[in-house]
């Protein structure tokens, strides 16, 4: 298994460590549930190095980008990111990832752990004018600390005004004392916070400052148990889960991510289509109304027992304290309020539609 530069403080911590994506990762500290109201109450800070980063350069990065993913990357000033998905020519999606537009003729992707090797072979195959490529997800360490504490602790470490950093902005510049950390307003937990990207290198130094900052806040380190409970309360999707090759991004309710207004991409007629002509199924966030958890591959069903779709993703959520999930269901049962029923060891547990996300953090 591979490892981040954080492996050893996480051993040093206790976290129980996991496969994940080919990288030995933590999946808890002290525990799902003090870790997820850690993040929704306070601070904690998540290892991310796992995630693939790659630079494209030069006159023809935009064009790539744009033809590679389903958003507008022209509208993208600098400083500024989006969220997208790479389309895959068969109306799926190859993976779902951030680009920051750092600078003239300048990209940053940002992508799965998962998909890191799939995504590069991806786009080289449609670099076709000569974009520079840099694969340095293996140089690259990312945390992402979280919660709103979060900007206060970080504050602390930079004379960068971090409130000035709107949603899906970043900044490039010093933090903890080293220079050109990459210091980006973004997540995937819903409660605010900052993404920081820097080298390999500094990497124990700048977890230990941070943890040091927030120390007065109660900062606790968090696993991946904690950010899947985290981002499914939002109704973030997971790659694997929610979205693969065989999901496109019209079924996934991810239309805002997909702009038809601007330059061709890979599928876009295909997804115009759907967009105009509708979808059989539809990703939807459920809400257990009997006692019960929903897990992945669950079968969803009507009242008689046919299956009209299946639980993508499913826990019980710490905040509400009920179960809650996302699922692809036949469009006949996406109306918000519609009941349905999840199959949960062959007893058939009530469920009911709700629209995404399940909370609305402070």
């Amino acid at each position: 298994m591979r490892i981040t530069a954080f492996n050893q403080i996480h051993k040093r911590l206790g976290a129980k460590m996991v496969e994940f994506a080919g990288f030995e990762m933590p999946i808890e500290y002290s525990g799902v549930k003090d870790e997820h109201i850690a993040v929704r109450e306070s601070v904690g800070v998540f290892d991310v190095s796992h995630m693939g980063e790659f630079w494209v350069k030069g006159p023809n990065a935009m064009e790539l980008v744009q033809r590679v993913t389903s958003n507008d990357v022209s509208k993208l000033a600098i400083g500024q990111a989006q969220y997208s998905c790479f389309p895959n020519g068969k109306g799926g999606i190859v993976d779902d990832l951030l680009v920051y537009h750092y600078s003239p003729e300048k990209y940053m992707l940002v992508v799965n752990a998962s998909n890191i090797e799939k995504d590069w072979n991806w786009i080289v195959s449609h670099n076709l004018n000569g974009a520079i490529l840099e694969n340095a997800s293996p140089a690259t360490s990312q945390l992402a600390v979280q919660g709103p504490k979060a900007c206060a602790t970080l504050q602390k470490l930079t004379s960068i005004n971090l409130s000035e950093i709107k949603y899906y902005t970043f900044k490039t510049g010093a933090i903890g004392g080293f220079d050109n950390v990459i210091i980006s307003a973004t997540g995937y937990t819903g409660s605010g916070g900052f993404e920081l990207y820097f080298r390999n290198e500094i990497a124990e130094q700048m977890w230990n400052a941070i943890f040091e900052a927030g120390a007065e806040y109660g900062i606790k380190p968090i696993g991946l148990a904690a950010r899947d409970t985290l981002r499914l309360e939002m109704g973030y999707c997971l790659y694997g889960n929610d979205i693969d090759d065989t999901t496109s991004p019209i079924e996934a309710g991810l239309c805002w991510i997909t702009k038809f207004n601007g330059d061709s991409f890979i599928d876009k007629d295909f997804l115009l289509m759907q967009k105009q002509e509708g979808v059989d199924r539809k990703l939807r966030g459920f809400e257990m109304i009997d006692r019960g958890i929903p897990r992945h591959d669950y079968e969803l069903t009507d009242q008689d027992g046919n299956v009209i779709g299946r639980v993508t993703s499913g826990t019980m959520s710490p905040t509400m304290n009920k179960g809650i999930g996302m699922g692809y269901v036949h469009k006949a049962y996406s109306a918000i309020g519609t009941e349905v029923f999840i199959n949960v060891r062959n007893k058939m547990l009530k469920a009911k539609i709700v629209k995404m996300p399940f909370i609305n953090p402070a």
